[in-house]
C-alpha cells in the first residue's frame, strides 16, 4: 500500500497540473461561449424590437397563419381567374367600325357600320343608314362571321376591322 502511496505522491504533480489544464480550459471555454450567447441574445432582441412579440415562438406561429390564409386566398383566386379565362372569349370585345356616304349622290359620311364580335366573330353589327329623309338602323346577328342576313361591303369591312388585332 506504500508503494501505492509513493507512486501517488510522485504522480500527483502531474495530475494536478493536468486538472489545471483542463480547470483553465473550461474556463475559457465558458467565456468563448459566455461571448458568443451575449452577441446571439443581442441580434434576437434586435430582431424582435418593436414587433411587440414576446418570444419568436409567438411570431412564427403568427406568420404560418398568415401564409395559410395567403395560401387559400389564393387558391380561391387562382380558380376565379380560370372561371374568367373560360368566360373570357365569348365576350363582345371586339368593335369595328365604318363610316361611309350611303348615297353617293348626295350628303356626307354620315351612314355607318358597327360591328361588335367576340374572338370567334360572334356577335351583332350594327348599321345606321343617312338619307334627307331620316336615319335608319338595322341590326343583324353574327355567327363565325356570318349572318343569315345579306351583308353589305360596308358591314363586311366592319367585321374585318373588328377582327383585326389593331
Amino acid at each position: 500500500m506504500r508503494e501505492w502511496n509513493e507512486i501517488f505522491l510522485d504522480q500527483m504533480v502531474w495530475i494536478v497540473v493536468g486538472l489545471v489544464v483542463v480547470f483553465l480550459w473550461l474556463l475559457i471555454w465558458n467565456f468563448i461561449q459566455g461571448s458568443k450567447l451575449r452577441k446571439m441574445r443581442k441580434k434576437y432582441d434586435l430582431m424582435m424590437g418593436g414587433t411587440g412579440v414576446e418570444d419568436l415562438e409567438s411570431l412564427l406561429i403568427d406568420l404560418k397563419l398568415g401564409q395559410d390564409k395567403i395560401e387559400e386566398l389564393q387558391t380561391r383566386h387562382s380558380a376565379e381567374i380560370s372561371a374568367i379565362s373560360k368566360f373570357l372569349p365569348k365576350q363582345k370585345s371586339k368593335i369595328g367600325i365604318k363610316r361611309y356616304n350611303a348615297f353617293g349622290e348626295r350628303g356626307n359620311d354620315l351612314s355607318f357600320s358597327i360591328a361588335i364580335v367576340n374572338e370567334d366573330k360572334d356577335g351583332v353589327v350594327l348599321t345606321g343608314l343617312y338619307n334627307r329623309d331620316g336615319s335608319y338602323v338595322y341590326a343583324k346577328p353574327l355567327t363565325k362571321g356570318e349572318s343569315p342576313h345579306a351583308l353589305s361591303p360596308e358591314e363586311l369591312e366592319a367585321i374585318a376591322h373588328a377582327g383585326s388585332e389593331e
